[in-house]
């Protein structure tokens, strides 16, 4: 499936967030790249707002346009506030419980290493990265790809008990989702609201 590989800085600047995560250039250029990037801001208009919201959380998942709007759809129709929902449904994902766990550096590191068959849920190989992992899955590491030098270098020193809805066992080298996590529990800092208004237009 096709998937965005431009510059990441350009998009973090778009949004004035590290979005893929720390951005030595973002800390300089805090303002949207282009000719026009540092110059007055012109007011968005409301729709504007919302659309900007959808393409974070599209862009901080990893997630193209028809998954993301599936995952709403299905939040919509799921008991709950449907904007918490579908911020569980995407953190749900096994590309994102992957780094979540520390296993991977990155969500885009992390579906790689799920496309090339290196975890496994409850030891089977899933390859798929939006997979949705269920409360009381175990994800680990193939025991040959332990090894891999990106998954070492991630797990190392990786703070395992930052997300309280997972929890790691450093023996078997391996997660599990213990709960889908509350909206306070998801450190990413979108406005769910706005993309639930921009779609029930």
């Amino acid at each position: 499936m096709a998937r965005y590989i431009g510059p990441k800085t350009k998009i973090a600047r778009k949004f004035g967030e590290p979005i893929f995560g720390p951005d030595k250039i973002l800390s300089k250029k805090n303002y949207p790249p282009g000719q026009h990037g540092n110059a007055r801001k012109r007011k968005t208009s409301e729709y504007g707002i919302q659309l900007r919201e959808k393409q974070k959380a599209k862009y901080t998942y990893g997630v193209l346009e028809k998954q993301f709007r599936n995952l709403f759809e299905k939040a919509s129709r799921s008991k709950g506030i449907t904007g918490e929902v579908l911020l569980q449904l995407l953190e749900g994902r096994l590309d994102n419980i992957v780094f979540r766990l520390g296993i991977a550096p990155t969500r885009a590191a992390a579906r790689q290493l799920v496309s090339h068959r290196h975890i496994s849920v409850d030891g089977k190989v899933v390859n798929i990265p939006s997979y949705s992992v269920k409360a009381g899955q175990v994800v680990g590491i193939r025991e040959r790809s332990k090894s891999i030098e990106v998954i070492t270098e991630a797990l190392s020193g990786f703070n395992h008990s930052k997300y309280p809805w997972i929890e790691w066992d450093q023996a078997s080298f391996s997660g599990k989702l213990l709960h889908l996590p509350e909206r306070s529990d998801i450190p990413e800092s979108i406005k769910e609201q706005l993309i639930v208004e921009l779609y029930s237009k």
